[in-house]
């Protein structure tokens, strides 16, 4: 059996690449970050444009609904590449979370007109409304005392078109909303990486923004859920190989005592450590993206076991970037503190680790007969 991907998807990953090389350097990083509130939303739009051009967003969307019909292992390399980016927009919520998920509930009207603006008017999405917990998925939105609903901790909604949110009653259970961006009252959300956008978004509950709702809605919560953990995973992955080839190349440049280093035994096994748990996590994050590309019944596994071990690595190659860069490798005049936080970040968003190992536990419990659960 051939586990390799393809010379296409090798193609389309490296196109990626060259177009973030260029678009979301450190410089263009670190120019975001500097910017003010219209600048910001210049360069996010410019930036879009470019992802959009190349198909990016809508590269899971079926042929029928005029997207590129690809896969999810076609989408994990561009995934990784955006993580390697660092890149701001909201690759992962528009490309991996809305776009299937939409595209999962055609031909409900509302997926159809949410589907249609991200495949025609390259509109970005966000997403909210849904926490991974070690007890399962729940809900954090709330009923406000005007009686609309507020969704905490939603990323991506300062420059989304529509927020994909989901909120959940003891009575009636789940629902999916796509609301327009119009719609909603979003207020910022102070997040560890200013690049990282987060807001507590204040919405109404509308018949007409509705997308599933009970049975149907539960479900479809559940696999973006999962698709989320999967999908963080391949952005911590990228993360992860970027510090370590920043480390590396740091501990060739840095002279003490009149070497590199890198000549050093303890930093090279520092180094090493931080690769080999880089390249254990990669394949788990490949088996998930695999898993969701053809509906395997081990999915919530595998994209729990893709999130805890590409979490760990990334937490470890931003401590090992970190001790090898030395005091300067937190200074706003160092590229890495971009890549720090945004991986502390990650690493606890839609689950942290231990929260995915407790699921992966939980589930191996459920799969043995006779133990307690």
């Amino acid at each position: 059996m051939d586990f390799a991907f393809s010379d296409q998807q090798d193609e389309l990953r490296q196109a990626v690449r060259t177009v973030l090389d260029s678009e979301c350097a450190p410089d263009a990083l670190r120019a975001f970050e500097l910017a003010d509130q219209t600048g910001r939303a210049e360069l996010a739009r410019n930036r879009w444009s470019v992802l959009a051009e190349l198909g990016a967003p809508a590269l899971v969307v079926p042929e029928t609904a005029r997207g590129l019909g690809l896969s999810d292992v076609d989408l994990v390399g561009v995934l990784e590449e955006a993580g390697r980016a660092c890149l701001p927009e909201p690759l992962l919520e528009t490309a991996a979370l809305a776009a299937p998920t939409l595209a999962a509930l055609l031909p409900d009207p509302t997926a159809t007109a949410a589907l249609a603006a991200l495949v025609e008017d390259d509109a970005g999405f966000a997403v909210g409304g849904i926490d991974v917990t070690a007890a399962g998925i729940a809900s954090p939105t709330e009923v406000t005392a005007d009686g609309t609903l507020r969704t905490p901790r939603v990323v991506g909604a300062r420059d989304a078109a529509i927020l994909l949110l989901a909120c959940r009653d003891p009575e009636s259970g789940w629902q999916l909303h796509a609301v327009p961006a119009a719609s909603c009252a979003a207020r910022e959300t102070p997040a560890l990486s200013s690049s990282r956008d987060l807001a507590t978004v204040q919405w109404p509950l509308d018949a007409d923004t509705l997308l599933a709702y009970g049975v149907a809605a539960e479900a479809a919560v559940a696999l973006l859920a999962d698709r989320a953990a999967a999908g963080t995973a391949a952005l911590l992955i990228g993360l992860a190989d970027r510090m370590v080839a920043m480390a590396s190349a740091y501990a060739k440049e840095r002279h003490q005592f009149g070497k590199p280093i890198g000549s050093f035994q303890a930093v090279k096994h520092h180094l090493a450590d931080a690769r080999v748990a880089l390249e254990f996590a990669r394949p788990a994050t490949y088996r998930a993206a695999w898993s969701l590309a053809t509906a395997q019944p081990t999915l919530s596994h595998d994209a729990s076991m893709a999130k805890a071990m590409a979490s760990d690595a990334a937490d470890l190659a931003a401590r090992v970037a970190l001790q090898v860069h030395g005091a300067i490798g937190y200074t706003w005049e160092c590229d890495l503190h971009f890549f720090l936080k945004r991986t502390w970040a990650l690493s606890r968003a839609w689950g942290d680790a231990a929260t995915h190992r407790r699921l992966v536990l939980a589930q191996a419990r459920r799969a043995l007969p006779g133990v307690p659960r």
